[in-house]
């Protein structure tokens, strides 16, 4: 008789005849083969979640904090940032031994805990929210998932239906939480979240099949963790070792670290300096999602006409504008106009990923690319701490609704008569971005030349996969690690 025994993770069995010839790996219960469709579900249910709590946050964040609001909202959303850095790669290297399914119910579970906090105490709530940016790297796990059921040809196509899963839940909800908190209150939103976000997890438990085991043979699942991999600042320590590299990493660092902190407090800063009411907030964030998102579709054939490094200038100078267009824009029309810009801009990251994996070999595409998205994840956490502090060092905060009817007058008394000093000091970075990108070299030392057939087969679905699906959504105003939560 063979024998049964369970290994980790809990989703998974092991059973071994006596004799040790043949293992078989028998995947926990779901509804039907691992596929993709799993992974849709599974987002889409987690951020539409979050999404319906996107405005009521912001009047909770304002009433809790009412005189460090914009402090505390960088804090809040830095701690988290800088938590998912660290926990990333270690959940990652963890997930390729334990399995998929065991992760995607943890980074679920823990990510929504606090929304039905938001109701019982809101300084457990935004605490939680703090502590479980440990876990907010659902993104990274089903990308993962994803990667074991498809082949290397149908995965950007796979990333893409994941990315606009995301994009398309975060248009929905917040004008729905939007509507359900006018006319019933914020305890009915909260509710609705909980369900949807217990839902989430029950769909893992009964739908979702492990998808590791049937790509990984049995005798891995004993392996030690390789500490290297799961070390959040390995790949940033060798950003230097290319002069080429390194300058794109610079880019990185001074045009997304504004870029994240812009993410972090766009909608507390329309709401509550700007004067938008709820509804012209998730009509906004609606708008400049979907152009976005069509900007994104476009992105690989602009990128042919004028071609990568081009591209990375314009979307910074896109970047810088709305920047300073938010920074000293007064009026809605012109916060408008900067959202527009914002989504035009969302070109930069995908195209910098892009000008990477043309211009790196094949076997360092995944070391180049690292050290790019490790930049990015540290501006993750450092972006919303850095707009946190400028608005408070400036004295922009808000004690009531009533400022945002004097915030014109309030302005005059004030040695600085802009809205919002930490988008101009943004720009004012993303300036010095677009001064190290013009000396990227275009050519780096002419890869192509040197690759075999199939190394340049490797580098295209590459590029194809960072131009259409990329390490995370580009959507600008919408991400899985700012917007969700804040």
């Amino acid at each position: 008789m063979p024998k049964i025994y369970m290994k980790k993770p809990l989703s998974s069995m092991v059973i071994r005849n006596r004799n040790n010839i043949k293992d078989v790996v028998i995947t926990s219960s779901g509804i039907g083969a691992p596929s993709v469709h799993h992974a849709m579900v599974v987002i889409f249910l987690e951020f539409f979640a979050w999404g319906l709590l996107t405005m009521p946050v912001i009047s909770v964040l304002n009433q809790t904090f009412p005189e460090h609001t914009f402090l505390m909202n960088g804090l809040v959303m830095g701690i988290k940032g800088i938590l998912s850095f660290l926990s990333a790669p270690l959940i990652g290297a963890l997930s390729d031994i334990w399995g998929r399914k065991f992760f995607l119910l943890i980074t679920v579970f823990f990510t929504c805990a606090p929304i039905p906090l938001m109701t019982i105490n809101t300084w457990w709530f935004f605490a939680m929210i703090s502590i479980s940016g440990i876990f907010a790297v659902t993104f990274s796990v089903v990308f993962a998932y994803v990667a074991d059921v498809t082949t290397v040809e149908e995965r950007s196509k796979a990333y893409g239906l994941v990315s606009a899963t995301f994009a398309a839940s975060l248009v929905i909800s917040p004008a729905l939480g939007a509507v359900l908190m006018e006319r019933y209150s914020d305890t009915l939103v909260v509710a609705l979240a909980t369900a949807i976000a217990v839902l989430d997890v029950f769909f893992i438990l009964v739908a979702v099949p492990e998808s590791l085991p049937d790509k990984v043979r049995p005798s891995s699942w004993g392996a030690p963790i390789n500490w290297e991999q799961a070390d959040p600042f390995a790949a940033l320590r060798k950003v230097g070792t290319d002069h080429t590299v390194l300058m794109q990493c610079v880019t990185v660092l001074l045009s997304y670290l504004p870029e994240a902190g812009q993410y972090s407090c766009i909608f507390v800063y329309l709401k509550l300096k700007m004067g938008f009411n709820t509804m012209e907030v998730a009509i906004f964030i609606a708008v400049v999602g979907i152009l976005s998102i069509s900007v994104q579709v476009t992105l690989g054939c602009f990128m042919r006409k004028i071609g990568a490094k081009r591209t990375i200038i314009l979307g910074l100078i896109l970047e810088m504008t709305q920047l300073c267009w938010y920074g000293f824009g007064s009026k809605k029309w012109m916060m408008w106009a900067a959202g527009i810009l914002a989504a035009l801009g969302s070109i930069t990251y995908p195209a910098i990923s892009a000008f990477v994996s043309i211009h790196s070999t094949a076997d360092s595409q995944g070391a180049v690319q690292g050290m790019v998205t490790g930049m990015r994840g540290l501006c993750n956490g450092l972006g919303p701490a850095m707009f946190g502090v400028v608005f408070y060092l400036f004295n922009v905060d808000l004690n009531n609704e009533q400022s945002v009817a004097n915030s014109d007058v309030e302005a005059d008394d004030k040695w600085f008569n802009f809205p919002g000093p930490p988008f101009v000091f943004g720009g004012f970075m993303v300036v010095l971005a677009i001064l190290v990108a013009l000396f990227i070299p275009e050519v780096h030392g002419d890869v192509n030349l040197h690759r075999t057939p199939s190394e340049k087969k490797r580098a295209s679905v590459d590029l194809q996969y960072e131009v259409e699906g990329g390490h995370k959504p580009t959507t600008p105003l919408m991400r899985s690690d700012s917007l969700a939560q804040l």
